[in-house]
């Protein structure tokens, strides 16, 4: 059984975040790291081979510019076999439909029994990828994942629930969104960072996976998006005072006055 991970690279947490005035995309020329919550599928996928899974590979999967072979980097770091990494300059703003649809055409050349991806990306807080690369696989799909197990070929999950967990049982092959509930990710070693680049991380283009074009891309998009500005200026807040004991007075009066009381 092969795995594969889909891990995106995201801005990291200290890098501020903006729009490109010319691409009207966001701007990642700061420092990236791994998506955390695709490092929460990545480390299940190492723990599933640990637990004594019969796992042929796990290959990290991922969308993205040049500069995301240093995410596959850590990935590999990680406990990955392999990585690949689909970057070419027709792919760039693609939205959700149209990453759903690469990422889908990339993982199904993998011969993946067992897909796994993060429950959201922390740039875009989207949650449905899952669901869009599992429609386009034509394969089961559990999300909010926070347990799993592998019982020949069915995976049996416990679902996160409104009001508590979901048992659910779906056959191989299957695409799985974990919750970062199912475990805490490990830190890879100075052996395991020096290992990684050894290991084989290939770069493929739109055209290597006979995409169509037509359905990935971020032109049409940018049309709608004609200009960025700054936020407004938040105005100044009222400061009140204490002066005689009438401070509480103030309050309510200002409460009532926005409706709040």
């Amino acid at each position: 059984m092969n795995i594969a991970v889909c891990v995106k690279e995201v801005p990291s947490a200290t890098s501020q975040r903006r729009l490109d005035p010319g691409t009207k995309r966001l701007d990642r020329s700061g420092d990236s790291e791994p998506n955390p919550f695709d490092v929460h599928a990545l480390e299940e996928a190492i723990q599933i081979r640990e637990r004594g899974a019969d796992v042929g590979e796990i290959v990290a999967v991922c969308m993205g510019p040049g500069s995301a072979q240093r995410v596959l980097t850590k990935a590999l770091a990680l406990g990955a076999d392999r990585a690949v990494l689909v970057t070419d300059a027709a792919l760039a703003g693609s939205d959700i439909a149209g990453t759903a649809y690469v990422l889908a055409a990339a993982v199904g050349k993998q011969d993946a029994d067992l897909v796994l991806l993060g429950q959201q990306a922390a740039d875009a807080d989207c949650y449905v990828m899952a669901a869009a690369v599992a429609d386009h696989l034509r394969r089961p799909l559990v999300t909010q994942v926070a347990e799993l197990r592998l019982d020949g070929g069915t995976v049996k999950a416990k679902r996160q629930a409104e009001h508590g967990y979901d048992l659910i049982e779906a056959p191989l092959p299957a695409v799985i969104s974990v919750s970062d509930a199912i475990n805490t990710p490990r830190l890879p070693s100075i052996k395991a960072i020096m290992g990684a680049k050894k290991k084989p991380l290939e770069t493929v283009s739109a055209a290597d996976l006979e995409l169509d074009a037509a359905r990935v891309g971020g032109d049409n998009a940018r049309s709608v998006v004609r200009e960025i500005s700054p936020p407004p200026a938040k105005s100044e807040g009222l400061r009140i005072e204490d002066a005689g004991g009438d401070s509480a007075e103030k309050v309510v009066a200002f409460l009532s006055e926005k409706g709040l009381i």
